[in-house]
């Protein structure tokens, strides 16, 4: 056996290739969908993941108003901020998010599933949350994808 033949390939940002995908969120559950997600913009699905290089897909996802969540998600998981002034903090339900800003409960579950780092801060900004079925990267042609058939 010729083990010089077998080379650790090592991804740069050189020789990364990122391709577009577009992800329906309809009737997916919120998690499921945010782990798939953050899975694809890691680039962890392709045989030249390397940790410290973002070597991920761009990642579209569309109908973000029609997530689902299982249980009583809906009244009981709570989104807090805080202004960082005393006094500050402030709570709303799911269903309250859901009404005021559809696409941050996807954008907050996604970005909580990549690195704490200047890197993972990086890899965010390959992800596209739209509301409804249009979206604005229709130049880049992007493939659709089922996330039924992710791992």
């Amino acid at each position: 056996m010729d083990t010089l033949s077998y080379k650790t390939i090592s991804a740069n940002n050189a020789t990364v290739t990122k391709n577009w995908v577009l992800v329906d969120a309809q009737n997916e559950p919120l998690g499921r969908l945010a782990s798939k997600v953050a899975n694809l913009i890691r680039g962890k699905h392709k045989t030249n993941f390397t940790p410290h290089v973002d070597c991920g897909d761009n990642v579209i996802v569309i109908n973000a108003e029609k997530i689902k969540l299982t249980g009583n998600k809906w009244e009981d998981k709570k989104y807090i901020t805080f202004s960082g002034y005393p006094g500050g903090q402030k709570t709303a339900t799911a269903s309250e998010v859901m009404t005021k800003k559809p696409t941050l409960m996807v954008e907050k579950a996604v970005k909580g599933m990549l690195p704490k780092t200047k890197l993972g801060r990086a890899m965010f900004k390959n992800l596209y949350v739209y509301q409804g079925e249009e979206h604005g990267q229709a130049a880049q042609q992007p493939t659709a994808i089922k996330l039924s058939d992710l791992k």
